[in-house]
This record gives C-alpha cells, structure tokens and sequence, in this order.
C-alpha cells in the first residue's frame, strides 16, 4: 500500500512535531485480536469492525476488535490457562507485568467488542454460548468498568486461555498522532459454539471477510484500512486455512510508522 496521505490538520500536527517544536505524546500498550473462522473452501475469514465516523481515533476505519490495557489487567488474580506471563514477556520482548497486561487485555476487549470469549471452565474447555442477557450484563460491566476482568472470570468460575492467542505482530502510533498506542496484535481461532454479535459501541457496522476481500475492497476505496490492518490483512492473505495461520512462524518486530515528505505533501511510511 502507498504511503497513506496525511490529513491537512494531521500534517500541520506533523510538521511541528518533526520540528521538534512539539513533543510525541507516550504510545499506551494495547492489544488487538484477529478473529479467525474457516470461510467458504475453508479458506480463512478475519472479523472486521467498522469505527463510528465520531471516533476520536480511527474514525470509520475498520479494525479488529481491541483496546488499551487497562490497569487491572495485571492483577495476578486474574485465572490463566496456557503459557504463563513469563512465557508471553519472551514472546512479546515485554516485561512479566506488560506481558501479562497485554494477555489480558486481548481476551477482555475481543469479548468487549464482539462477544467472543476466549476462556473455558478449565484448561481444556471453552465457553460455548456467550449470548445470554447475563453475559450481556457482564459485557456491559466490563466496558464501564464496574467489573474487572478478574471479577468477571471468578464469579463464573472461569480460566483465560492464554493458548488460545499466537502472538503476530507489534506496532507503535507514528509520533505525529495526537493519540498514540503500542500495540501487540494476535490471532485466534473463533471457539466451536460461539458466534460473534453486532454488539454495537465503538463500531456501526460488522463483517465477516476473507483478507484478500478486505485488501481489493480498501484498493477501490470502499474501506478504510490504518496501515496496521492492511499489513496484516496482506500477509493472513496467503494463508490457505486456519490451519496454516496458526502454523505460520512468527517473529514480533516492532514497527512504527513514520511521516515523510514527497512531493511537498506529508505520507506515512512503513519499512517494509
């Protein structure tokens, strides 16, 4: 994908920042999930939201479902299933307490933002069915934070599957924006039983669509995708099941993109 063109009020933020007459506001560790389920021909579908046009970030692009970490996504109280904190610091070059952050987060907000629960009565089961009024009542809970996540798993005698996550990617905010995440992104597989909702919120719209779809669909200018998606979206591509996404060797470098000027006008660029 070119380098995304810059809005003119982004580009005048940029310009000062590159000046060094403004400083980059701190990036906040976040995490994001793409949601997997076999398509027709078994080929791969990837869960996509669409961000309401009023969003303060992101508006009307469209996104897999996640969030920043939230402050008691680190409590130790939260029950784990699968690689342990430590195990994820490695993976995702994070300390013990950022990894586990980050773990958290991904499973909190997928079930925020689609309803898909990524945790089981124990270390070898997996909610089925997340569509009762009860489970909506919990959702709601955690989105306004009157329920944490620890709570949340406790009170239904639930365990996070950890195992359930590939860790893909690692992306920063360019330090021209004026909101700025780092972010790691993962993969998971939709658990057998468990459908998504348009349970509504930050998004107006969402689809189900297989990645090259949602890459020829952004080339026409139907959607909106932030240099994150399209990559990732780019590489899920190639993968001719679910199988061979999960299969996939990974290797999480981090890559933040950067404003660059051609031609007079600001773009942001990804090292490829």
């Amino acid at each position: 994908m070119p380098g995304m063109l810059l809005p003119a009020e982004l580009a005048a933020r940029a310009r000062e920042v590159m000046a060094g007459r403004l400083q980059p506001v701190p990036a906040r560790d976040a995490a994001t999930v793409v949601l997997l389920r076999p398509g027709p021909g078994g080929r791969p579908q990837v869960y996509l939201l669409r961000r309401k046009a009023t969003m303060a970030f992101a508006a009307g692009a469209y996104v897999f479902p996640g969030g920043s970490v939230d402050a008691r996504d680190t409590d130790q109280a939260v029950a784990w299933a699968g690689p342990s904190p430590a195990e994820w610091a490695e993976v995702l070059h994070a300390d013990e307490a950022v990894a586990r952050g980050l773990v958290c987060a991904a499973v909190r907000e997928t079930f925020e933002e689609s309803g898909v629960l990524l945790a089981g009565p124990g270390p070898d089961s997996v909610v089925d069915d997340t569509t009762g009024d009860d489970w909506e009542a919990d959702r709601l809970a955690l989105i306004d934070r009157s329920l944490s996540f620890a709570e949340f798993l406790s009170r239904r005698g639930l365990v996070l599957r950890t195992d359930l996550l590939k860790a893909w990617a690692h992306w920063i905010t360019p330090e021209v924006e004026a909101r700025r995440y780092d972010t790691r992104f993962f993969v998971a597989v939709l658990p057998e039983g468990q459908r998504t909702r348009d349970v509504g919120g930050e998004a107006d719209r969402v689809v189900w669509q297989r990645p090259a779809e949602a890459i020829d669909l952004a080339h026409r200018g139907e959607i909106f995708l932030m240099p994150p998606t399209y990559r990732t979206l780019s590489e899920l591509a190639g993968c001719a099941g679910v199988a061979e996404v999960l299969a996939t060797p990974r290797e999480i470098v981090t890559i933040m993109p950067r404003a660059v000027e051609v031609d007079g006008e600001l773009r942001l660029e990804v090292a490829s």
